[in-house]
């Protein structure tokens, strides 16, 4: 091969994989093949363009000028695939195919569930799969075709709708609390608390926690809404919770009202090139449906009782 020869597609993406790895061993494993094939293919590439696409060093592979430009143009590539792949998706004519819905933990195991089970029975041709990350992940690559998130800055490069607003209280157990109506939220300061970890500390429930409780009587903190629910279930101490979890549970009762201070919306979210989608159009508006349906709850507006009816009426 010579510079003059066309370049394969393949060629940019092992430059890009080794970039991304700073290595071959993980870009053998990214590209699905061995550390000697990548060794060899890498050779043979950098011998037939007569340049060194990377410096070898201790702490791993490092782009030259040429290879940096390289794994530039691998990346608009891919862009320009994953933009051309989301453009055919939004050309579908009807609700079939599959449909890739990223979400968080918290809003599937305590929300969700029951609504895609309700979804798949109303759209059997459209197959669902679901990922959890707490974190974005990138739907301009097809990461996901749609975003369920909790959040109060949707980001820019997405269109949605805002579904409901999640509030959150302080809550206790119910048999260290006899009456609850009656809790100050000063003094609650004073008792044990548990609290999100420091990796959500930019939440506004987490950071108001932070800047009232006194940092001795913040005696646990975890990472995720599910244990903190599980934390204040289980005695450890009083914390804030969403109201559509905790009112759910008839072992912990609210301590205060909801606190505007802690809500944050509840968005549905897809890429601006899928919103006409077939597939995408339908699940965003019976989701929105459904969750009308549960608002009051999520917004905070029911009681711990009004919740238990309700659920005895649907068993």
């Amino acid at each position: 091969m010579t510079a003059r020869q066309a370049l394969a597609w393949d060629d940019f993406r092992l430059v890009k994989c080794i970039a991304e790895s700073r290595g071959l061993a993980g870009a053998a494993e990214r590209l699905g093949v061995n550390h000697s094939t990548v060794f060899r293919r890498l050779g043979q590439l950098e011998e037939g363009l007569g340049v060194k696409l990377f410096e070898r060093h201790r702490t791993g592979y490092a782009l030259t000028p040429a290879g940096e430009e390289m794994s530039l143009l691998a990346e608009r590539m891919e862009e320009d695939v994953a933009a051309f792949a989301r453009k055919l998706a939004g050309q579908a004519v009807s609700p079939a195919g599959e449909l890739r819905v990223t979400t968080n933990d918290t809003l599937l195991v305590h929300l969700l569930t029951p609504l895609f089970a309700r979804f798949t029975r109303a759209c059997p041709e459209v197959r669902l799969d679901v990922v959890l990350a707490n974190q974005a992940l990138n739907l301009s690559k097809r990461d996901a075709d749609v975003a369920i998130r909790a959040t109060d800055n949707p980001p820019e490069t997405l269109v949605g709708r805002r579904a409901a607003t999640i509030a959150w209280a302080v809550y206790g157990r119910a048999e260290d609390f006899p009456n609850p109506g009656q809790a100050d939220l000063l003094g609650l300061y004073g008792r044990n608390w548990v609290a999100l970890g420091d990796n959500l500390g930019g939440l506004k429930v987490a950071r108001y926690v932070r800047d009232r409780v006194p940092p001795e009587r913040i005696i646990y903190k975890v990472n995720t809404v599910l244990g903190l629910s599980e934390a204040v279930e289980y005695g450890i101490g009083i914390g804030p919770l969403p109201c559509f979890i905790a009112d759910a549970k008839p072992d912990l009762v609210r301590l205060t009202p909801p606190v505007p201070d802690f809500s944050t919306g509840l968005w549905l979210l897809t890429h601006p090139d899928l919103r006409q989608s077939a597939r995408v159009r339908v699940f965003l508006d019976f989701i929105a449906g459904e969750v009308t349906k549960q608002r009051r709850a999520i917004e905070g507006e029911t009681t711990q009782a009004s919740q238990g009816v309700a659920a005895a009426s649907r068993a």
